[in-house]
């Protein structure tokens, strides 16, 4: 017989169920709000949901971050602690108690909660950067070494705020042989490495160091590397050492260029390196290089190809180290239908008081293989190293000087005359 219920009976189940069922959707709804503040508003975060444990730690690190008020430190560990007991397992809770007890000078119970959180997440960033500070303090550069590989692996963009600590690390004959292992085992962060020692002249001594060390290993400089330390040596006036860098860098192959004027026949193998040709871009022309071997009617070199448009310089250039005395400077070039409305010529000049200390120019014309050279002299002081340019003679860029035509600079070279 089946039990007889009444319509108030009946609707009573069916409020307390919608009830039921209306608490749910809040709760959820709640716990979905609060999910959604949670970064950008913690407090309010926390207020739609106690157990929001990401509100909690957008929270603590608001507070021991805002530089305007002083954190109520016991407060803070009562609120992690708190947040501790619902998830045990969550590292960054454990990163955020040892903050606390180093700001309260707890320094050696928060080291162990830097470990705690490192055992749960070797790449929570908090604690890592408090573990590398440590190593650094108490001498365990090896370690420290290690614990900035894992951190920039994961964190490639906190470089910046390791990078203070490299010169401590580097000055030890330990710190120094683990960055050199680092970067020969191809760290994703050596190439960030380089810039950051670039930018002081005691960085740049240990960047000139690992450089040299890494020649003839499994993980040879590359040019890119090359280029930007033998660039900061010349930055720093540090001319000697720039130049001595860009030799030793050379290979054999590289070796054969050599002279006065690296690669004078302008053979297509730019490396980029200052010693070497650079090539700027420049509206208004075309420069390649072609082998002699592969050039038609054996005019290989460098060609410029004037497009009929102003030019304010040709972006040709390198550096060169000529010790004091007398040289001269030769050019074979051919050209065709070659228009300069103002001159077109290689410039010398000192990386120092002294100037420009030469002008050598490039006729007009038509003409094939035509030898051209000019006498100068290096003095015996201010000019410690030279830039070699192309340029023209144009200050502005006026539609009424348009270059016209080919030139082909079959070689370039200097060589030094007896006294």
């Amino acid at each position: 017989m089946m039990e007889q219920t009444s319509p108030l009976s009946r609707n009573l189940r069916r409020s307390g169920v919608w009830f039921v069922a209306s608490a749910l959707v809040l709760a959820a709804s709640s716990i979905g709000l609060s999910r959604f503040l949670e970064t950008e508003t913690p407090a309010v975060s926390l207020a739609l949901d106690p157990l929001n444990v990401n509100a909690v730690i957008g929270g603590i690190t608001a507070d021991l971050n805002d530089t305007s008020n002083t954190p109520d430190f016991d407060a803070l560990l009562a609120k992690a602690e708190g947040a501790l007991r619902f998830d045990v397992a969550d590292a960054r809770l454990y990163s955020l108690i040892g903050e606390i007890k180093y700001r309260q000078g707890k320094k050696e119970e928060a080291y162990d909660f830097f470990d705690q959180a490192r055992k749960l997440s070797k790449t929570e960033i908090h604690a890592l950067q408090r573990s590398i500070g440590h190593s650094i303090e108490t001498g365990d550069l090896s370690k420290a070494v290690g614990e900035i590989d894992i951190l920039l692996r994961r964190w490639p963009d906190r470089f910046p705020a390791i990078a203070e600590g490299l010169p401590t690390i580097l000055s030890s004959p330990d710190g120094y042989q683990a960055v050199l292992a680092a970067i020969k085992a191809e760290a994703p962060w050596r190439a960030s490495l380089f810039v950051a020692l670039g930018k002081t002249p005691e960085g740049l001594d240990f960047a000139n160091r690992l450089l040299l060390d890494l020649t003839g290993s499994s993980a040879p400089p590359n040019s890119s590397e090359l280029s930007r330390v033998i660039h900061e040596h010349i930055r720093q006036k540090k001319f000697e050492q720039a130049y001595r860098l860009f030799l030793f860098s050379l290979s054999d192959q590289e070796r054969k260029l050599g002279g006065y004027i690296f690669n004078s026949t302008f053979e297509p193998v730019p490396s980029g390196k200052p010693f070497d040709w650079q090539v700027g871009e420049q509206s208004g022309l075309e420069v390649t290089f072609v082998t002699s071997q592969d050039a038609v009617a054996g005019e290989g070199g460098a060609t410029i190809r004037f497009l009929n448009t102003p030019v304010k310089n040709a972006s040709l250039q390198q550096y060169i180290e000529l010790p004091p005395g007398s040289y001269k400077i030769s050019l074979n070039a051919s050209a065709r239908n070659l228009k300069l409305p103002k001159e077109l010529f290689w410039s010398i000049r000192c990386l120092g008081p002294s100037g420009e200390i030469a002008r050598f120019n490039i006729p007009e014309g038509t003409y094939n293989r035509q030898a051209l050279s000019q006498d100068f002299s290096v003095g015996p002081a201010g000019c410690p190293m030279q830039l070699l340019r192309l340029e023209t003679a144009a200050i502005a860029e006026s539609w009424r000087f348009r270059y016209v035509g080919t030139l082909v600079m079959h070689k370039l070279s200097i060589e030094r005359l007896s006294s």
